[in-house]
């Protein structure tokens, strides 16, 4: 939800919260855009809409006070080519996340080929097992032993993943 901020006129341009019912300074302002609030200012006297004025004031503020939110150089090509600057910081911003996502799904395939391998590994593991049950039904068969191999290796490692089933 935007929250709307009134600019009173006169020298001090004092700027009132409605949502809060009080007047509040533009470190404030600052502070809730940085939290992700969305403003918008108008003026109180003639309606107009004046949130890029005071978002500027407030960049020049943090300027002053030695909170360098932007460089020099970014400042001059902003007033040469006006948006044309930010829309192309922004599409290099998009272009270093992209190659960012594009090598990270690239390491993730990796992992895609780990994880058939280990089902892989549970199927052979499974095959395994039904092999020793069979090789045990025919030992208990010849020797009438009343403790078969299966059992000794679930004795020997008790964490077997195949433990306690069959």
């Amino acid at each position: 939800m935007i929250r709307l901020i009134k600019r009173y006129g006169g020298a001090s341009r004092k700027l009132y919260d409605t949502e809060e019912s009080r007047y509040v300074s533009l470190e404030e302002l600052s502070a809730w855009i940085r939290a992700g609030q969305e403003l918008q200012v108008v003026d109180s006297g003639t309606g107009e809409d004046v949130t890029a004025q005071t978002l500027a004031q407030s960049i020049y503020e943090d300027q002053r006070r030695g909170h360098s939110l932007l460089s020099g150089d970014l400042l001059h090509e902003i007033i040469r080519r006006g948006s044309q600057a930010f829309t192309e910081g922004v599409e290099q911003v998009q272009a270093k996340v992209d190659r960012l996502v594009r090598s990270s799904v690239d390491r993730l395939a990796h992992v895609g080929g780990a994880q058939e391998d280990m089902a892989l590994l549970r199927r052979r593991l499974a095959e395994l097992e039904a092999a020793l049950a069979d090789l045990e039904v025919h030992t208990n068969a010849r020797k009438g032993s009343g403790r078969s191999a299966r059992s000794a290796i679930k004795q020997v490692s008790p964490n077997h993943p195949g433990h306690g089933a069959g």
